[in-house]
């Protein structure tokens, strides 16, 4: 089915959509060999050889598919230091998928990866606001008004958190650690981690374990599944397209 082919370049993870126009009306896409300048264009991605820049694009399905990442693996397609990645665990699919957004090396949960780069990418931007939820697990019982300072927003050393949704849903006294699910819908690194460290309470354990709708039902560490055609459909409004 032809499509329009700044669509296809954002969905190789080239740009986004809008980079992409600017790219064709910039004379650095071809199409079979020959310049396109002109926005609408449409091919059929199977079929046309497309190339930014003189380079060939690679034209696959997309791709989604929910990963379980467990803990002591990065968040990469590859690591210098020789440590596992993600897509070592995803190795089986034919197609080259990439994480959306990211989980620190030592939280575990639910991971988005794809190979369609402008869902990738409107998923991430900021003005979506896709909620993520995880459990974090902290040592002792935090008191509520240490609680209520994450709820409206602390003060960090790259800006002030949006406000969080937090409640406590475990206390083991034998261990005196305590369960709390929190969802926030940014992005900063080690966001969840640095939030609980201003208040005096580190997380010991981190798992995330919904992103948008999604979650990991069926899954064990280390296990992905597909998406269903039904829940690409409802991730790609969560994303506005």
């Amino acid at each position: 089915m032809a499509e329009r082919l700044q669509k296809i370049i954002s969905q190789a993870g080239i740009a986004s959509r809008r980079e992409a126009e600017k790219l064709i009306t910039a004379g650095r896409v071809s199409v079979n060999g020959v310049v396109t300048t002109e926005l609408g264009t449409k091919v059929e991605p199977r079929k046309a050889r497309i190339a930014v820049d003189g380079k060939l694009i690679a034209s696959e399905k997309p791709v989604y598919v929910v990963l379980y990442k467990p803990k002591g693996v990065i968040t990469s397609r590859t690591d210098p230091q020789g440590r596992k990645t993600v897509t070592e665990l995803v190795a089986d699919i034919p197609e080259r998928v990439y994480p959306v957004g990211r989980l620190d090396y030592n939280t575990e949960g639910l991971l988005l990866l794809t190979n369609d780069g402008e869902l990738t990418n409107s998923l991430l931007h900021p003005s979506r606001h896709i909620y993520k939820t995880y459990i974090a697990k902290v040592a002792s019982y935090p008191a509520e008004e240490k609680l209520d300072r994450l709820r409206v927003g602390i003060q960090l050393e790259d800006g002030k958190t949006a406000p969080a949704k937090i409640d406590i849903v475990d206390y083991d006294r034998e261990r005196d650690i305590t369960a709390l699910e929190v969802t926030i819908h940014e992005g900063k690194n080690r966001q969840i981690r640095r939030m609980f460290e201003a208040i005096g309470y580190p997380v010991k354990n981190l798992k995330r374990v919904k992103f948008a709708f999604l979650t990991l039902e069926g899954l064990r560490r280390g296990q992905y599944r597909y998406l269903t055609d039904e829940e690409i459909q409802e991730l790609k409004k969560y994303a506005g397209e």
